[in-house]
């Protein structure tokens, strides 16, 4: 699975989100500055070519869906920026939010708790 664009992600979310699109209700989707039609057809084209995404012809339009699940591209991304990034350690990437104060300490309760439960 090849790493995205972070503009090829937008557009991926949108898919997913949508489920099955054409170009002209990827663009509507878009927040703040919108591309150009054809930019924006160039870069599902891409993700076509990527195999993230794949369509149903109608006439001379197409109708996305993306043929990659949201939750396989998550786990792909997560498992290498935790390995990029934090060493491959969970605990340094809940170190560094807690650092960050992204994380409370509530919600680190409930990750033990969910832990605990697990078991």
């Amino acid at each position: 699975m090849e790493k995205l664009t972070n503009k090829e992600e937008e557009i991926m979310h949108i898919l997913w989100k949508l489920e099955t699109a054409f170009v002209k209700d990827v663009l509507a989707e878009i927040s703040g500055e919108k591309p150009h039609y054809n930019t924006l057809s160039t870069i599902i084209r891409n993700l076509e070519d990527k195999g993230y995404v794949a369509y149903n012809a109608f006439g001379k339009t197409h109708q996305y869906y993306p043929i990659v699940k949201k939750e396989d591209y998550r786990k792909r991304f997560m498992t290498a920026a935790i390995d990029n990034y934090f060493n491959n350690s969970y605990k340094n990437v809940v170190s560094f939010f807690a650092k960050e104060e992204k994380i409370s300490v509530e919600d680190l309760k409930e990750i033990i708790s969910l832990i605990e439960k697990q078991k």
